[in-house]
């Protein structure tokens, strides 16, 4: 998953919500996607604080 882009796990959390409200899933898989949610949302925060201490450092050579 760490390989994965940052739009693509945009994409997969949108794909578990819209599961979710259209109540496509029963308990044992909503439960597994839930977990997945988790992992997205822990990669995207990674990936969003990355880039934004890359632009932070960035203006600070400058």
């Amino acid at each position: 998953m760490e390989t994965m882009k940052y739009e693509e796990a945009v994409h997969e959390l949108e794909a578990i919500v819209a599961k979710m409200e259209q109540g496509e899933l029963d308990v044992d898989t909503m439960a597994e996607q839930l977990k997945k949610a988790q992992e997205l949302i822990k990669l995207c925060k990674k990936k969003l604080k990355h880039t934004d201490d890359e632009i932070q450092k960035l203006l600070t050579e400058q």
